[in-house]
């Protein structure tokens, strides 16, 4: 496996269509989609056609979902990453973790490191989030990274808290 960078914890590198039955394991648990306005996926085919139409195309422009994975045992146990978004000209942060990944502060490390290799590495000045307003847990991670709540706002018919980070705001992650 050939890893983008790793964390104290985490290793994150590009997915590859064979880590389809990866994005069936993550997206076919009704918990883990809830707040996303994704369908649970049904069939490893379905996570093929994520990966084709949306993952793997990103990476093109350097960004996108980056497959998650314990330092320690290699373990898969999410994604995390900025992809962009033509239609509103943004870079957003995203992240997803299996729900035996969840309160151990691997998306708060992941989201951190991810931020961080966006604005210093891929020289992106600005990067957004949005959030269901419900999903207090991802709320919780993205303040403890630095982003700053700057509006509400309706997207794909569900209400979100949008979150920004700049250059100008890196002292506050670090």
């Amino acid at each position: 496996m050939q890893f983008i960078f790793e964390t104290p914890r985490l290793l994150l590198r590009y997915f590859t269509i064979e880590d389809a039955p990866l994005i069936y394991e993550l997206n076919s648990d009704p918990d883990i989609v809830k707040y996303v306005h994704e369908p649970v996926l049904q069939s490893v085919e379905q996570a093929k056609k994520i990966l084709t139409q949306n993952i793997l195309p990103q990476y093109i422009l350097n960004v996108g979902r980056w497959a998650v994975h314990q330092k320690d045992d290699k373990k898969f146990i999410g994604w995390c990453g900025i992809k962009y978004i033509p239609k509103s000209g943004i870079y957003d942060l995203g992240y997803r973790f299996l729900k035996t990944a969840w309160n151990k502060g691997y998306a708060t490390e992941a989201a951190r490191h991810t931020i961080l290799y966006g604005i210093n590495t891929l020289k992106i000045s600005v990067i957004t989030a949005m959030v269901h307003i419900e999903n207090i847990a991802s709320i919780k991670v993205l303040e403890k990274t630095g982003m700053r709540f700057i509006k509400e706002d309706v997207v794909d018919n569900a209400p979100v808290k949008v979150y920004i980070i700049s250059v100008a705001d890196i002292q506050n992650i670090c």
